[in-house]
């Protein structure tokens, strides 16, 4: 999702020597591949929008998968960076990264200053190393490579299985299958915490924005400051794609964090902000889903 953005915005933007690898073309997590690939394409600069991501399922079901799969990779990218002169590197990270009650909005020095949330431990802890590795060659080589490090993220190209999606591409699918089969739907949790969502356009656009400029920091938050209950997410999108039927809340289920929203207040000063509002982001989400389905 992240990668196909930014793909498309580069194009748009004039970037011609764009050179880019799916997973069945390049296996991120084995070294020696992922070497040989630098040698032969010599890339100028990297952005890894690559990751084995998921919600609070995927992360309780593959804690092992999730942490191993995400520090392969990004060590593998990152080293091989290092190792042949790449002189910008992009790291991206996840706003669960830091401490499940730290205060709110999240800033970037609240790093490591509190446990973390236990659902998603396993890909924060991976993505917790790929932020100090980028941190620690900044003070050793002084290469400009920076983190960023975006909120929940949503839009064309997601992911909508069910066992490993996000809460947002889960609840169109939800929706959009107990519309057409006449269905109760069900969500996990109460439906209280707060969340902010950032539609990857909007990623792609700050992405761009430090791809092409020196950076003071080695770490950036990148969110809308938006927030909304994942219940009242949930109205918001039974809305848009037109169930009729009944919501079922399952208690049994996790919350996860209370609330999470980035204070993105360093990237804001560099005339960074969100373009496409969460109504309008939804809506084209669902589009991209219908695609898919049919």
């Amino acid at each position: 999702m992240v990668g196909s953005s930014c793909w498309r915005l580069l194009k748009k933007n004039g970037y011609k020597n764009l050179i880019g690898r799916n997973s069945s073309d390049l296996n991120l997590t084995n070294q020696k591949d992922v070497e040989t690939f630098f040698l032969q394409e010599k890339p100028d600069a990297v952005i890894n929008a690559a990751a084995k991501v998921g919600g609070i399922f995927a992360n309780t079901q593959y804690p092992y998968q999730f942490l191993m799969d995400n520090m392969q990779i990004q060590n593998n990218l990152i080293n091989s960076s290092l190792n042949n002169n790449v002189s910008k590197f992009i790291f991206l990270g996840s706003s669960c990264i830091y401490p499940k009650h730290a205060d709110q909005p999240l800033k970037e020095n609240y790093l490591l200053s509190g446990p973390l949330e236990q659902t998603n431990q396993w890909y924060a802890i991976a993505k917790i190393s790929g932020v100090k590795l980028i941190e620690s060659i900044r003070k050793q080589f002084g290469h400009d490579y920076i983190s960023l490090m975006p909120t929940n993220l949503y839009g064309p190209g997601d992911n909508y299985d069910l066992k490993t999606s996000h809460v947002l591409p889960a609840m169109i699918r939800k929706f959009h299958e107990g519309k057409n089969n006449n269905k109760k739907v069900i969500l996990w949790g109460s439906g209280e915490p707060l969340r902010e969502f950032l539609h990857v356009d909007d990623l792609a656009q700050a992405i761009i924005l430090k791809l092409s400029s020196e950076s003071s920091n080695s770490i950036y938050n990148v969110g809308s400051s938006e927030e909304i209950s994942i219940k009242n997410l949930a109205i918001k999108i039974q809305k848009i794609i037109g169930y009729k039927g009944e919501i079922i809340w399952d208690q049994s289920k996790p919350d996860g964090t209370p609330r999470k929203v980035l204070n993105s207040s360093f990237i804001s000063q560099l005339g960074w902000k969100p373009k496409i509002n969460l109504d309008e982001g939804i809506k084209m989400t669902y589009e991209d889903f219908l695609k898919i389905k049919n």
